[in-house]
C-alpha cells in the first residue's frame, strides 16, 4: 500500500505540465510605506485557540472586496501589530503608495472578481465524499520539497516556510481578534525528523520527531484584530520570525493568479490535521468558488491543517518555467448564502497584491525588495 502511495505522489509531484496555458501579464504590487511603531500594553494572552474556525457570508461579504476602497480604509486594515518574546507589543500603522500610472483603482480589485460556479446539493464539511489525504512518511518525502516547508505551530496549527527564519500562518492560530492566545507567551515552531533520525528503522507505525524553536516576534494584520469574523477571514494570516535560522529549503510567495492561471487549476497543502496526530498531510484539489480576497475549494481537511501553506504551479517571468509557489494560507470552513442556497467550503485566505507588499515587508525589513517577480 505504502509503495502506491509514493509512486501516486511521486507522478502527481513531477508529472511534467501536458497543458498549454498562456502565461499571465505581470502583477503590479503596491508599496507599503511604514510609520514609526508605536508601544502598546503588554498582551494578556487571555485567549483560547481555536483550531475548527468556521464563518459565514452572503452575497455582499462574498463580491465585497470588488467594491472601491479608499487608502484610509486599506492602510487601516494593513496596519500590524507586532508580538516580541517578551510579551511586549507594537502597532505600525502604513501608507499605501500606487503612483504607477498604469494601474489605477483599487490595487485590491486587481485580483479575479468573485464567481460563483454551478454547486450540486448541500455537502458534509471539511471531508468531502471519500477521503482524499495522503500521509507523508519516510526520508524519501519527509525531507524533500515541498513537503519539507510543512511546519508545526505550538498552538496545534501549520505554518510554511517563506524564508531561512519565517514561517507564515494563519491569524487565529495566534490571536482570536481581541487578544492572544495562551500559547503566542512561548510561541514555538517544530520541524519534523523522521522516525530513524537516531538510527531506528523506519515502519508506518512509528511518528515523526519535533525539533521545536522558538518564535522572536509574531506580525498580525490589523484586519484581524477586532473585526467582524467574516471580514477577518480574509485578514487570517500571521508571519513569525524565528529565533536562529533554519537550513531547509523554503517556499516564495506570489500573489494569487485566477485559479485558470494555475497549472492544471490545482491547489496544493500539506498539514498537521488534528484526526491524523503527529502525521504530516497531503492533499490537492481544484479551486471550486473565488473572490477577492478567499479561494474556496473542496480540499479534504481537518482542525489542525489552518495556517498550511496553499500553493499551485505559478508562471514565473525571472525564470520562465512554472514554479510552486505559496498563493494563500488555509483558514477554516464558511458557509456561503448565495441566492438562497447554503454552500460548504473550505477556504484558504488569497495572497492580493497588498497582502504580497505587506508580508514580504514583515520578511524583508526592506519595501524595495517587495516587488512581484
Amino acid at each position: 500500500m505504502m509503495s502506491q502511495i509514493s509512486l501516486l505522489l511521486t507522478h502527481l509531484l513531477f508529472l511534467p505540465l501536458t497543458v498549454c496555458l498562456l502565461h499571465p501579464p505581470p502583477v503590479h504590487v503596491p508599496t507599503l510605506v511604514p510609520h514609526v511603531p508605536t508601544p502598546l500594553l503588554r498582551s494578556h494572552f487571555s485567549a483560547h485557540t481555536q483550531l475548527d474556525f468556521t464563518t459565514h457570508c452572503n452575497s455582499s461579504c462574498f463580491h465585497r472586496g470588488e467594491q472601491e476602497a479608499q487608502k484610509e480604509q486599506l492602510s487601516e486594515k494593513l496596519a500590524f501589530e507586532t508580538l516580541y518574546a517578551d510579551g511586549s507589543r507594537t502597532l505600525t500603522t502604513v501608507d499605501v503608495e500606487d503612483d504607477d500610472e498604469e494601474f489605477e483603482g483599487n490595487p485590491f480589485t486587481q485580483t479575479p472578481r468573485a464567481r460563483v460556479k454551478p454547486r450540486h446539493k448541500r455537502v458534509r464539511r471539511q471531508i468531502y465524499g471519500a477521503d482524499g489525504r495522503f500521509n507523508i512518511q519516510g526520508d524519501n518525502f519527509l525531507l524533500d520539497y515541498p513537503f519539507s516547508t510543512a511546519v508545526r505551530i505550538s498552538t496545534g496549527c501549520t505554518g510554511v516556510l517563506v524564508s531561512q527564519q519565517h514561517v507564515l500562518t494563519a491569524a487565529h492560530c495566534v490571536h482570536d481578534g481581541k487578544d492572544y492566545v495562551k500559547g503566542a507567551r512561548k510561541l514555538r515552531v517544530g520541524f519534523l525528523l523522521p522516525p530513524n533520525i537516531n538510527g531506528s528503522k523506519v515502519t508506518s507505525s512509528k511518528r515523526p520527531l519535533v525539533r521545536w524553536v522558538r518564535v522572536k516576534r509574531t506580525r498580525v494584520p490589523k484586519g484581524w484584530i477586532q473585526g467582524p469574523q467574516e471580514v477577518s477571514m480574509d485578514f487570517d494570516y500571521a508571519l513569525l520570525e524565528l529565533r536562529w535560522p533554519h537550513r531547509r529549503p523554503f517556499m516564495r510567495l506570489s500573489v494569487a493568479p485566477d485559479s485558470d492561471d494555475l497549472a492544471g487549476h490545482r491547489i496544493h497543502f500539506s498539514g498537521f490535521d488534528s484526526d491524523r496526530s503527529g502525521q504530516l498531510v497531503y492533499r490537492f484539489c481544484p479551486v471550486e468558488q473565488e473572490s477577492s480576497d478567499l479561494i474556496y475549494q473542496h480540499c479534504d481537511a481537518r482542525p489542525g491543517a489552518s495556517g498550511s501553506g496553499v500553493y499551485g504551479r505559478v508562471w514565473d517571468n525571472s525564470l520562465e518555467r512554472w514554479e510552486r509557489k505559496v498563493i494563500g494560507i488555509f483558514s477554516g470552513h464558511q458557509w456561503l448564502e448565495i441566492d438562497g442556497e447554503s454552500r460548504d467550503y473550505n477556504v484558504a485566505v488569497r495572497i492580493t497584491p497588498l497582502k504580497f507588499a505587506q508580508i514580504c515587508y514583515w520578511v524583508h525589513g526592506n519595501r524595495l525588495d517587495c516587488a512581484q517577480d
